[in-house]
């Protein structure tokens, strides 16, 4: 038998064909690693807008029911109205009116409205419109006669309070 004879067993494969299997796995791991760092972006972008579109959504939702409650305000000054004129009376309709005044608030509450109609409390013109001026003893001023109620949703003020001031 001759040197020359390669047995069945051995692959002889030359140094150039290691080199280039080398180099192309490694140019498919780069292709692999850069798919995956495109997906994974792709994953996050996907993220991001699902959350900004449901917060964009909300924002909409809420500022809709804010215009909502807006709009019922007066249909609130004039149950407010209603109760003060039927203050001392005690009939039936006088009962009803404030149990649908009622209702009507607390389930307005429920979803995130505020009264703002305090007496005694110290004037902020946030929340306070001051329409008229009363002297008082020291020179703080305060919240002396609320002539039509304010509202606030959910932490917003929708309408300030129409007061009178003393101080």
């Amino acid at each position: 038998m001759s040197d020359d004879v390669v047995q069945d067993d051995a692959v002889t494969v030359s140094e150039d064909t290691v080199t280039d299997v080398v180099d192309e796995r490694s140019d498919i791991e780069r292709q692999r690693d850069d798919y995956l760092d495109a997906l994974q972006r792709l994953q996050a972008e996907f993220e991001n807008y699902r959350k900004r579109v449901a917060r964009t959504s909300d924002d909409a939702v809420s500022r809709a029911t804010g215009d909502l409650v807006v709009k019922l305000l007066p249909v609130l000054d004039a149950f407010d109205l209603a109760q003060a004129h039927f203050a001392n009376a005690l009939s039936d309709e006088a009962l009803a009116l404030s149990q649908a005044r009622g209702l009507l608030l607390d389930t307005l509450a429920k979803d995130g409205l505020e009264r703002i109609g305090d007496v005694g409390v110290p004037f902020d013109p946030q929340v306070h419109d001051a329409v008229a001026h009363v002297e008082g003893d020291d020179g703080e001023q305060v919240v002396d006669e609320v002539l039509r109620a304010g509202y606030r949703w959910k932490g917003g003020v929708l309408r300030p309070a129409m007061v009178k001031v003393k101080g």
